[in-house]
């Protein structure tokens, strides 16, 4: 019988606690933000009721706009209980004066609706990063740096991410982030990227009617049977099996 590979522990994914009272946005958000935890509030009131719990939330990010407590107010009520979690506000009005507000409320940035996701994308892993418990980009701590080199890994599943790219994220040189990895990690950047993709596949299998084709496609494959060929390597079976499998664990 074949060895199963064992896959690598995964850290954490950053917790958002996304405000807005407009559920369909909420969810198109969430969609368009994979690689993230999400955690949904409806309006302020919500928000603080989940913020006085204990919790795991890295990032706020809220909608100006909403009714009882708007998104300014809730704001400088996060400051007082919660002054250690990054806030961002979005605004679909482009006035300078809520902006400033905003800022001077001391929300960490801002994006305005409708906004560019890869823009946006950015100016939330700018926040995270510099909220991170003595991590900063430029950071001379390895460990902090491989982190970063997973996290970057994880939000970034269904595009092709090469060594260079990462090693540029980090600023190191490729063979220097190849070596250092491997040493962090105990397995090689490839394998572990590959593993990250066959897990995230092992998730849609369990949790999604998706066909193979589909998630061959939202995990970057422009050839299912690539994919199909890797997931078989690395869990032991193909994805059809395994969801036949999984799905004949919960009838029984």
């Amino acid at each position: 019988m074949k060895k199963l590979i064992k896959s690598p522990n995964l850290p954490k994914r950053e917790q958002i606690l996304l405000v807005d009272d407009d559920k369909i946005f909420r969810e198109e958000f969430v969609e368009c933000f994979g690689g993230y935890g999400f955690i949904q509030a409806a309006d302020g009131n919500e928000a603080l009721k989940i913020l006085n719990r204990p919790n795991e939330i890295d990032l706020v990010i809220m909608d100006v706009r909403m009714p009882g407590i708007d998104g300014l107010s809730l704001l400088d009520k996060i400051s007082k209980i919660a002054s250690g979690v990054g806030t961002i506000v979005i605004t679909g009005y482009s006035s300078k004066e809520v902006v400033l507000k905003a800022l001077r409320g001391k929300a960490d940035d801002f994006l305005e609706k409708p906004f560019d996701i890869e823009k946006a994308r950015a100016v939330i892993d700018k926040v995270l990063n510099a909220k991170k418990n003595g991590y900063r980009s430029d950071a001379a701590d390895t460990a902090g740096k491989m982190e970063h080199v997973k996290r970057f890994l994880i939000r970034n599943l269904s595009r092709k991410i090469s060594l260079k790219d990462a090693a540029n994220v980090v600023f190191l040189s490729p063979k220097y982030l190849s070596r250092t990895f491997k040493e962090y990690v105990g397995i090689g950047f490839n394998e572990y990227k590959l593993r990250l993709k066959m897990d995230e596949a092992k998730n849609i299998l369990k949790q999604t009617a998706y066909n193979v084709d589909q998630i061959s496609d939202k995990l970057g494959y422009q050839n299912t049977e690539s994919f199909i060929r890797q997931f078989k390597k690395i869990i032991g079976r193909t994805p059809a099996g395994y969801r036949k499998k999984i799905r004949g664990k919960v009838r029984s």
